[in-house]
């Protein structure tokens, strides 16, 4: 630094040292000190520019971490959002089913035509003689390995939380058969006589009983017309709703949370 410094001095000193006439000593001062504070504000800019650049190359280092941070924290937040939906996409809605229950419900229904499932009212249907012959509570065959199906399912996790209620319906025909009256005096006892069998027969295959109830609503809830035989067929059935466990019926008191 005091070599640089010198000179500088030397070269402000030459020219006044050239002329005919040695200039005063207080102007060669003058000169040096001149020279010597151009000198010291030279050298205070280029520590301050050596500054600025380091710290903007910091700042720049720092907004490059910062950017890669942001990066990572919104592929975690969608990350997050699409474990969330599949989540909200795996549970039942409040009052319905999952759509992992909606799909087996769907697909059993699929497999046997006189089977349907409504998926919006969570309502299940054997339609026609499916389950019971005319004027019968006996479950048939054909029937029976249907119901085992619909158990099955009844007792996987989706549909372990949900309540079972068996209804079973007949057509406007009344019972007139001496045998047939001797165990079902009128359609309102077949209808409920049905019910009764329908959940005795999931029962058996391993639905939890305090999760069931049964109704028999006799002719006065039909689905078609009782006008000739395919409107009567379509009128015998059983129904089973599937439930909320927050669901009220009538003498079943809500389990308070």
């Amino acid at each position: 630094m005091m070599k640089d410094l010198r000179s500088v001095l030397l070269i402000v000193a030459l020219p006044v040292l050239s002329g005919c006439n040695m200039a005063p000593a207080w102007q060669m001062r003058q000169a040096q000190l001149r020279t010597y504070q151009i000198y010291r504000q030279n050298q205070a800019l280029q520590a301050q520019s050596a500054q600025s650049q380091q710290l903007a190359a910091q700042m720049q280092q720092e907004l490059s971490i910062a950017n890669e941070r942001l990066t990572n924290l919104n592929a975690e937040r969608a990350l997050l959002h699409d474990q969330y939906q599949s989540m909200l996409a795996g549970l039942p809605a409040p009052g319905g089913l999952s759509e992992s229950l909606k799909a087996q419900l769907s697909n059993l229904a699929q497999k046997h035509p006189q089977f349907e499932f409504d998926p919006i009212a969570g309502v299940v249907r054997f339609n026609g003689d499916l389950l019971f012959a005319s004027g019968s509570d006996a479950i048939q065959p054909n029937g029976k390995k249907l119901l085992q199906e619909l158990a099955k399912i009844m007792n996987s996790p989706e549909a372990s939380p949900f309540h079972v209620l068996v209804v079973g319906h007949t057509d406007d025909r009344p019972v007139v058969q001496p045998a047939t009256r001797a165990k079902h005096e009128t359609n309102w006892e077949l209808s409920a006589h049905r019910a009764t069998r329908v959940v005795r027969a999931m029962a058996a295959e391993g639905v939890s009983e305090p999760r069931m109830g049964i109704a028999g609503y006799n002719q006065y809830q039909p689905a078609a017309s009782n006008s000739d035989e395919s409107g009567r067929q379509h009128n015998r059935r059983v129904e089973i709703f599937i439930l909320a466990p927050e669901t009220s019926l009538a003498g079943r008191e809500v389990p308070r949370r």
